[in-house]
């Protein structure tokens, strides 16, 4: 089995997200859960967002995290979880660069 595939301790966005949690600071998860046509990350990709605005991870290779980050920063400070989308349709999507005809649902929500 290739283990090559699997992200190492000191990049895991799970794991960064338990030990900023430890230490004391207020976190939220997004998580792709969808896509369509030509999605740049796959279901179950991650990116983890403090309430500062650091972020590991990622859930667009680039494309839409600063979106995402900034709903993150309000999802912690009201504690109500977001479905997000963006897509080539979607006006917000060509702003962020998704403009390659792929769609993609986000999960946001906060943790602890």
């Amino acid at each position: 089995m290739d283990e090559s595939i699997y992200l190492d301790e000191a990049r895991d966005p799970l794991i960064i997200a338990e030990g900023w949690m430890k230490d004391g600071k207020d976190v939220a998860i997004a998580t792709v859960v969808e896509t369509w046509g030509s999605a740049p990350r796959p279901v179950g990709s991650h990116l983890v967002i403090d309430a500062e605005g650091n972020f590991h991870g990622s859930v667009s290779g680039g494309c839409v995290e600063s979106a995402v980050v900034t709903e993150a920063m309000d999802v912690i400070g009201s504690g109500k979880a977001r479905m997000l989308e963006f897509g080539v349709a979607d006006e917000t999507a060509w702003q962020v660069g998704l403009s390659c005809g792929g769609r993609i649902k986000v999960y946001v929500e906060r943790l602890g």
